[in-house]
Formats: C-alpha cells, sequence, structure tokens
C-alpha cells in the first residue's frame, strides 16, 4: 500500500490572447463582469484604475500588461477575476482582467511539469508549473508572485489613498 497520495488542486482557468492560463482557486473570490473602472492617474500602465466592490475599493489590473502581453481590449467575455494576494504576509484584495473566465479544473501532481527553463535573462519565477490537459498546456500562475512586490506596494498606496 502505498503512502504517497496524489491529492488533486481545483484551478480557475482563463484566457489571455489565445493562451489559457490558470490559479488556484483559493486564491479566487469571485469573477464579475466587466463594469466600470475608474481610472487614476500617476499609476503604473498595468494599472487599469479601480472599482468599487460592494463598498471597497479595489484595484484592478491588466493581467495581459502584467505578462508583457498586449493590452485587454473588452469583448463581451471581458471580465474581472477578484483575487486574494500575499503582500509581505498580509492579504491585498486586487481585481485582474481577463480576456474569458474558462472553467474550474482539478489537476494533480502528475498532471503538472515544472515550469520550462529558458535562461537566466528570462524571469519565470511567477510560473507555478505547467499544467496538461488532453494536447494543450495550461500556463499556472503563482498569482503571489505575478507581481512584484513594488507592483504591489504601488497599487496598495492607491487603494488607500483612494
Amino acid at each position: 500500500m502505498s503512502t504517497e497520495t496524489t491529492e488533486a488542486v481545483q484551478y480557475l482557468t482563463f484566457k489571455l490572447g489565445n493562451e489559457i492560463f490558470a490559479t488556484e482557486v483559493a486564491k479566487v473570490r469571485e469573477v464579475l463582469d466587466f463594469t466600470a473602472i475608474t481610472a487614476i492617474p500617476r499609476t503604473p500602465e498595468f494599472m487599469s484604475g479601480v472599482i468599487n466592490l460592494r463598498g471597497s475599493v479595489v484595484p484592478v489590473v491588466d493581467m495581459r500588461l502584467c505578462l508583457n502581453m498586449s493590452r485587454t481590449e473588452r469583448t463581451t467575455n471581458t471580465c474581472i477575476v477578484v483575487l486574494e494576494v500575499q503582500l509581505d504576509g498580509e492579504p491585498v484584495v486586487i481585481g485582474a482582467l481577463a480576456d474569458s473566465v474558462e472553467e474550474v479544473i482539478d489537476l494533480d501532481s502528475s498532471q503538472i511539469s515544472p515550469a520550462p527553463q529558458i535562461g537566466m535573462q528570462v524571469r519565470i519565477d511567477f510560473i507555478k508549473g505547467m499544467g496538461k490537459r488532453d494536447a494543450e498546456f495550461i500556463v499556472i500562475l503563482d498569482i503571489d508572485r505575478v507581481f512584484s512586490s513594488e507592483d504591489i506596494t504601488a497599487m496598495h498606496s492607491t487603494e488607500i489613498a483612494a
């Protein structure tokens, strides 16, 4: 009898461009239809602005810009994934624009490969691994590392000032 168990982890999958990304469901608070975003002057380019979420000011980032992709173009499927990320051990709520949310899937460790080693010049520490489902790859993000500490600090100070 094996003492090893492979527990599946649930991931929310979403599209950015033609690629499928995922983050652990435990980090997701909710998914919202696209809503009015109030722009905040003098914020980083990846920050779209803020939304009012039941009386709370929540900063919204363009995930595509965070990952050095082109700016998100609003479509009928564009949504805001509300996430809780860790900043110096403290939870911070942010909204992330996604082209569309796909589904919640279960992946166990046998379906996840380590992030590819690309070289010293390319930063991939925000990729937890590459999920495999049928013939497609899913980029699994370590959502706490997608934003550098400086980026989240800039967003957090904007949230406090708002």
